[in-house]
């Protein structure tokens, strides 16, 4: 079974450093996602409709909003310890201006690259210090995310297109009639999912609302909704004392058992384990 082994969240997002043996169902973020292969055997990420390898040499690069699964290695089921980072596109934007296009959904061209020696020393640094549960400052956590991102994404990403890459970004926000459907999703994540109702609000017939869905964010409504429900449940669950029973009702789960399943196929770990194992950073201070 696949465990979480720790997870740092803050203003930078998260970064998981995750023993994986079981799939992964399709799924986006709203982050800039980059995967690392910390140890152990060589696998796989459903990317763009193909395997993309994750050895010690290669990375792979997901946009925001990018539909991907994991595949893992067939068969024959080996563990892979992967570091994987969640990186809000705000946090790197505030680094560094150009980034701001790290939110866009051709920021990086290919979902598979050759990981340069600076960025495997890096990450096999922050694996280890997070493997051995090692106190972490958070300006200095914050400092090796960024040096660690900027090794692996530099001549892998469209980040010094910052002009082009922000008009169409401008234009990327898509149908009001979509916008409004995914409001309506944010304001009742404790309802089921009514397809029906949903494309009549937006005053469109269901394959309609479906085309039009896909065409302007590029997931089904029900793998976007599915996203704002884990980003919901990761902010419940990390907000305070609330029993897993009630973050699951909250987003949409009529027993604790199905929510269960359902975060362990997207993130690979349950909500007990994700609580237990996160490290919460605050802006300006340290983990707490």
């Amino acid at each position: 079974m696949s465990a979480a082994i720790r997870i740092l969240q803050g203003k930078f997002g998260r970064v998981a450093l995750l023993d994986m043996n079981m799939l992964l169902v399709s799924h986006a973020h709203h982050h800039c996602h980059v995967l690392i292969k910390a140890f152990g055997a060589d696998t796989y990420f459903s990317v763009r409709g193909r395997p993309q390898p994750l050895t010690d040499d290669s990375a792979v690069l997901v946009n925001a909003w990018e539909p991907h699964s994991y595949t893992h290695n067939g068969a024959e089921v080996k563990r892979t310890v992967i570091l994987a980072l969640y990186i809000e596109p705000s946090w790197l934007a505030g680094i560094q201006q150009a980034l701001t296009v790290s939110a866009h959904p051709h920021f990086f061209q290919q979902p598979c690259v050759a990981l340069s020696p600076a960025a495997r020393k890096l990450a096999d640094a922050l694996a280890r210090d997070m493997l051995l549960m090692t106190e972490l400052p958070a300006s200095q956590l914050e400092e090796r995310l960024f040096e660690l991102m900027i090794a692996t994404i530099e001549h892998h990403s469209e980040w010094r297109s910052y002009q082009s890459l922000m008009g169409s970004l401008r234009q990327h926000h898509g149908d009001v009639r979509i916008r409004k459907a995914i409001t309506r999703m944010k304001e009742n994540l404790a309802q089921p999912l009514d397809m029906d109702v949903l494309a009549s609000e937006c005053g469109l017939s269901r394959a309609h609302f479906f085309e039009l869905f896909r065409k302007t964010t590029k997931l089904t409504p029900r793998v976007y909704a599915n996203v704002l429900r884990m980003e919901a449940a990761i902010a419940a669950l990390t907000a305070g004392d609330t029993p897993i029973a009630d973050v699951a009702y909250d987003v949409g789960f009529s027993a604790p058992g199905h929510f269960t399943r359902f975060f362990r196929e997207h993130l690979g770990t349950t909500p007990t384990e994700y609580r237990r194992v996160v490290d919460l950073f605050d802006a300006g201070q340290d983990r707490r």
